[in-house]
């Protein structure tokens, strides 16, 4: 006979049954989540500061992503460390489809072989969504500066070595790798000063704090129309009709030289695929606006566009890339 007052507990698989029962309560409430989704605004976190190419891009876009998804899609700057604390802040949030990330070369194809430790993983803690940008960056310099053309410039940087800086929007970043990879060809010794953002780099060199830098045309046009900085060559491998009267270094005698910036949109690794389309979708048709083509083009900056999987493999190969250029250089972060 049972103790008195003794709890009975129900048998091994009467609990399984009831954990199947109450399974179909739970996968509709998910899934109805899902098709639910957007339900409240949606974070997009740039990972550097105010005044670069990310914050022009993510600006850029963001309302008609609120546009077409209905929902209100806010610009959150959180810059410092490369882009890794932005990076870092999207990846340990809930893979819910409510914040976002505007990855970048460096804080997710460079980083990961540049610092010793990281906090998280880009390859595996994020999802890519789609490529959004190809971004010109060009060699500038402080007017003072007495050069004209990328020879000049190496012929005054090996006359005074260690003398010519270069600022960059952070370490591993796209400018960073730039003067590093120069550096590298031509046996000069250009030194890196990073910032948490292209908008101080630039503020410091339109302030000739330092002398030149491997920076995003969206950050240079405004000071280059003003004269307050004279651009020498793009970063690309050809040139661009955009601006057709300006040389690559690559063809200005330092033959090799080739960095490609670009940008694009990523949700926390383990986001719901239906959730990774609609956003996908979404992105895809901002960027083929023609108001919004038309500004990227007015910046310097190339609209893309992509399926996360052509995304994911272009940032698999970078990410191949840059590591070897980062070990070869023995290139560490400070």
């Amino acid at each position: 006979m049972p103790l008195p007052h003794a709890k009975r507990f129900p048998s091994r698989g009467a609990a399984t049954a009831a954990a199947l029962l109450a399974l179909p309560m739970v996968l509709p409430a998910a899934a109805q989540a899902q098709q639910q989704w957007p339900a409240k605004p949606i974070r997009f976190i740039m990972p550097f500061v105010p005044g670069g190419g990310t914050d022009f891009v993510g600006r850029l876009i963001s309302p008609r992503l609120s546009e077409t998804l209905g929902q209100q899609v806010l610009v959150e700057n959180r810059g410092g460390a490369g882009g890794n604390i932005g990076v870092e802040i999207a990846a340990k949030s809930e893979p819910d489809g409510y914040t976002m990330v505007l990855g970048t070369i460096g804080n997710i194809a460079v980083n990961p072989a540049l610092y010793a430790k990281l906090a998280v993983d880009p390859l595996r803690d994020l999802t890519p969504v789609s490529q959004t940008s190809a971004v010109l960056n060009v060699l500038v310099v402080h007017p003072s500066l007495p050069v004209k053309s990328v020879k000049d410039i190496i012929a005054l940087a090996k006359k005074n070595p260690g003398k010519l800086t270069y600022g960059s929007s952070g370490m591993g970043a796209a400018d960073h790798l730039a003067g590093e990879l120069f550096n590298r060809l031509v046996g000069t010794e250009l030194v890196h000063v990073p910032y948490k953002g292209g908008g101080p780099a630039m503020a410091d060199l339109v302030g000739g704090n330092i002398t030149l830098s491997f920076a995003t045309m969206v950050s240079v046009l405004p000071h280059w129309k003003s004269g307050r900085l004279r651009p020498i060559a793009f970063t690309l491998p050809d040139r661009t009709p955009l601006f057709p009267d300006i040389p690559t270094i690559g063809e200005s005698g330092v033959p090799g030289f080739a960095i490609t910036n670009w940008y694009g949109v990523f949700f926390p690794a383990k986001t719901p695929r239906p959730i990774i389309d609609r956003m996908n979708a979404a992105v895809n048709g901002a960027l083929k606006v023609p108001e919004i083509v038309e500004r990227h083009h007015q910046a310097g900056i190339i609209p893309v566009g992509s399926t996360p999987e052509a995304f994911d493999k272009f940032i698999r190969a970078e990410s191949a890339r840059f590591a070897k250029l980062v070990k070869e250089a023995n290139l560490k972060a400070e």
